[in-house]
């Protein structure tokens, strides 16, 4: 959420930076919440104003009973009521104007990097780096799905079954595959410095907020109605709530956390060629990075996490490219991101693998996440996180790209974590 003393003090860089990500009737916000907000503070004037006039009131009460003068004393606690009233008055007043301002900060989105390209589709990323060559695939090589059924690696048909569609069966050599890439993508997140954490996979409301999916994205979580809980869109939420209410020392950052968890989204109005197989589903698993950082240093910070990305797709053996999201097609809470997309030879098309974003201190501000600098003062870190990596489609890349005609190869990193070389 924006801080209302920046929108306050830097109202144009504001609304040019909103601009960017094309947020509708811009001004008619900014303006009502500035207007909502001086209402606010002049009920805080007023109230203070009142509330110095009743503590002299009260002194005054006090020397006339002392002095033996009750009846003047009386007159003046009849003038002293009143003033508490006012002042009960202004304090509501004050907490209403409040509430509203409240109200429409979370309405608007964070305020994107002037870095990020100005655009209002995919269409307009920006393609910043590409790495490997497509593989040229042998005559009759197929697509993942139809690999994991030759195969018997993943049952689609039988998650239909059990839950639904988007929730597909791991098996066999299937689900040694993706515990070996769960395991791989842990132990390379732990070589470079990353505090493995397991969290809870239900967050409540407050950490939905916190991190930014509440109240923007409600409607793509699964809602355990009973208990008021919400499944993880991924583990960014609860291992980036870790930090909600906490005060770390400077010394402390970057703090650097990674997890493991599955993930569930309800993906609506997804339809067509895009939900085929491991493409888009509703339960994945996810190796999430998660940094909390200085301010002077998260845009430094962004780049070392999209190269260490980048060096997990190499090591794989995967053609990628990395494209920086225009203002259009960037996530509400972020100021800017970086998108990872394998080749999907047989599919031939690009597959989002992971996003890496910086969200500076739209999700601190929300989760009162703050440092104490070494001159004393106090003040709020910076976020941000990265898939590293998002399976499904990594699953998918890694079936089709390495197919032959007598099977699929394994890479040559994973072999030590799946015990075999080939399907």
């Amino acid at each position: 959420m924006i801080q209302i003393n920046y929108i306050r003090e830097n109202k144009e860089e504001v609304i040019t930076r909103l601009r960017i990500k094309n947020v509708k009737d811009l001004e008619q916000t900014i303006d009502q919440i500035l207007d909502l907000d001086n209402k606010r503070r002049a009920a805080q004037k007023e109230a203070d104003a009142v509330k110095a006039e009743a503590n002299q009131l009260a002194k005054q009460i006090g020397d006339l009973m002392r002095n033996g003068k009750k009846e003047e004393a009386e007159t003046i606690k009849t003038k002293s009521a009143d003033l508490k009233l006012k002042e009960k008055q202004l304090d509501d007043q004050q907490s209403q104007f409040e509430q509203q301002v409240q109200q429409l900060l979370v309405t608007l989105p964070n305020t994107p990097s002037l870095q990020v390209p100005v655009g209002k589709t995919a269409e307009d990323n920006l393609t910043v780096f590409e790495y490997g060559e497509k593989p040229m695939l042998h005559s009759g090589a197929l697509p993942h799905w139809e690999l994991c059924s030759k195969y018997d690696l993943i049952d689609f048909e039988l998650g239909v079954k059990i839950a639904g569609a988007g929730f597909p069966v791991y098996k066999g050599k299937g689900a040694r595959l993706q515990r070996a890439l769960i395991n791989y993508f842990l132990d390379k997140a732990l070589a470079a410095g990353y505090l493995e954490i397991q969290p809870p996979i239900v967050v409540n409301e407050d950490s939905g907020y916190g991190t930014g999916q509440l109240p923007d994205k409600e409607g793509q979580m699964y809602h355990v109605g009973i208990d008021n809980l919400y499944l993880i869109p991924t583990a960014e939420v609860p291992v980036t709530n870790i930090y909600r209410d906490v005060i770390l020392k400077e010394s402390d950052l970057p703090v650097k956390n990674c997890g493991y968890t599955p993930c569930f989204r309800r993906e609506a109005g997804s339809y067509g060629k895009d939900v085929r197989g491991l493409n888009r589903l509703h339960q994945f698993d996810k190796v999430e990075i998660v940094q909390i950082a200085h301010p002077d240093k998260s845009y430094t910070i962004l780049e070392e996490m999209r190269e260490y990305v980048a060096g997990l797709l190499k090591e794989l053996n995967l053609p990628f490219r990395t494209l920086k999201l225009c203002g259009g097609d960037m996530g509400f809470a972020s100021a800017m991101t970086y998108d990872m997309e394998v080749w999907s030879a047989a599919q031939q098309r690009w597959l989002e693998v992971s996003s890496v974003s910086n969200f500076e201190t739209f999700q601190t501000n929300r989760l009162k996440c703050r440092f104490k600098g070494n001159d004393g003062k106090t003040q709020l870190a910076h976020s941000l996180n990265g898939s590293a990596l998002a399976l499904p489609r990594i699953v998918a890349a890694l079936l089709e790209n390495n197919q032959t005609e007598n099977g699929i190869r394994i890479p040559s990193v994973l072999i030590p974590y799946t015990g075999f070389e080939s399907i």
